[in-house]
């Protein structure tokens, strides 16, 4: 269950992460396609879930909003911001997802997810790593005349 989550924190995120707040109200935001605006960014407003629960809806619009939504997508999605966005709800545009606070279990699950998907590169790094290791100690025995002893 999401936790509850005001606009103006969304906002704020969004803001220090470098993108435009346009300031759009409810209205405009429903009522206009997202290309019709000339500045990228986003516009925010607050939005109740089937659940009851006050989260967070963010649209983004300007003639590349399809690049905006990735950028509102990141920022939200990192460690240090903590929110949870979901682009799949019923009821949204293309250039709308919902945001909120995301839960420990939440956090927990994308911390174990990006652990796996970085899995197979840890392990690579990790063998060439005991490889250079391996040929310095070689060269280090070889410089010294005691590469014939092992």
């Amino acid at each position: 269950m999401p936790r509850a989550t005001r606009v103006s924190t969304i906002r704020r995120h969004l803001a220090q992460g470098g993108l435009v707040d346009l300031e759009l109200d409810e209205a405009t935001q429903k009522a206009s396609h997202p290309t019709e605006h000339e500045t990228d960014g986003f516009a925010a407003r607050q939005h109740v879930n089937a659940a009851g629960t006050l989260i967070v809806l963010v649209g983004a619009y300007g003639p590349d909003w399809f690049t905006t939504m990735r950028e509102v997508r990141h920022r939200l999605e990192q460690p240090y911001v903590k929110c949870t966005v979901d682009g799949d709800a019923s009821g949204l545009g293309d250039h709308e997802v919902l945001a909120w606070w995301a839960t420990s279990k939440e956090l927990q699950a994308r911390k174990r997810a990006q652990a796996q998907q970085q899995a197979p590169l840890l392990a690579l790094l990790r063998k060439q790593d005991a490889a250079a290791k391996a040929a310095a100690e070689r060269r280090a025995l070889e410089d010294s005349g005691q590469a014939g002893l092992w």
